[in-house]
Order: C-alpha cells, then sequence, then structure tokens
C-alpha cells in the first residue's frame, strides 16, 4: 500500500470540504470582483456599503456595529469605511444617544451606488448558483448552521 504525501483523512483534495470550499469561494470572489469593478467598488466595499444601507436605515450604525454585522474584522473594516468616507459613498456623523461614538451611514450617492451594484452583485449569485438548481436553498441553510456555529 502506497502511503499518502500528507497525514489526512482524506482520499485527496476533492473530497475536502475545507478545500472544496476555499476553490469555490476564490470562483466566486472573482466573478464578483470582475461584475464589480466598472462600478469601481471592491467586493468588501460592495458589503459594508449595502450593509449600511439595509441596516442604517434601522438602527444608528457604529463601526464596531459594522464590523459584527459584516464578519469583517476591526482592521478590516476601518480602512474600508475609510475609503468610502473618502469617495463620499460614507457619511459619518455623532451618535444620537452616546456622545464617545459616531454613526457612519451611506449617503445619498452610497445609497444610489448600492442599489445598482446589488442587481449586479444577484445576477452573479443566480449565475453562479443556478447549477445547484432546488438544491440552493439547502445549501443556504447549511451555510446558515455552519454561521450559527461559530
Amino acid at each position: 500500500m502506497k502511503s499518502k504525501p500528507l497525514p489526512t483523512s482524506h482520499s485527496g483534495p476533492s473530497d475536502s470540504p475545507g478545500f472544496l470550499l476555499w476553490r469555490i469561494s476564490n470562483n466566486w470572489q472573482r466573478e464578483q470582483r470582475a461584475a464589480l469593478q466598472p462600478l469601481g467598488l471592491t467586493h468588501t466595499q460592495f458589503v459594508m456599503l449595502a450593509v449600511a444601507t439595509w441596516f442604517g436605515a434601522e438602527e444608528p450604525l457604529t463601526q464596531m456595529k459594522l464590523s459584527q454585522l459584516t464578519g469583517s474584522d476591526p482592521m478590516t473594516t476601518s480602512q474600508v469605511v475609510r475609503a468610502l468616507l473618502a469617495s463620499g459613498l460614507f457619511e459619518r456623523a455623532d451618535h444620537p444617544t452616546d456622545t464617545r461614538a459616531k454613526v457612519i451611514s451611506a449617503s445619498a450617492t452610497g445609497r444610489k451606488l448600492a442599489q445598482k451594484a446589488i442587481a449586479v452583485v444577484e445576477e452573479v449569485d443566480r449565475r453562479f448558483f443556478e447549477p445547484l438548481g432546488q438544491d440552493q436553498a439547502r445549501l443556504v441553510t447549511l451555510f446558515q448552521t455552519l454561521l450559527d456555529k461559530r
């Protein structure tokens, strides 16, 4: 019997869920990046802009809350927020109840761009996940289960 080159429980990369997720994620990110590039957004910027547009209408949104909602680390969130502020897509104001905090929100320009970008992103998603057919709903449930366990 030939020994494996790596001490793994998998027969190879093609049955490793982590490796498959990594490859799928890279392919998906590549397609999203190409689709968002004409709008002048990275995918991370789009996510922050979309979340700020969505949740900012409901409650004051701090940078920390944006980091939590997107699952991004605070340093990445800070860098993206600065870029979106500099480009006029975000605005910053005093928090209505916490004098120590600032709130961020999508500007009118940012909200318009978010509306354009969501259509682009959802079209990429539709094409990317189309081969799954009815299994898409199950995939979403599985993803939610993994996120809930973290």
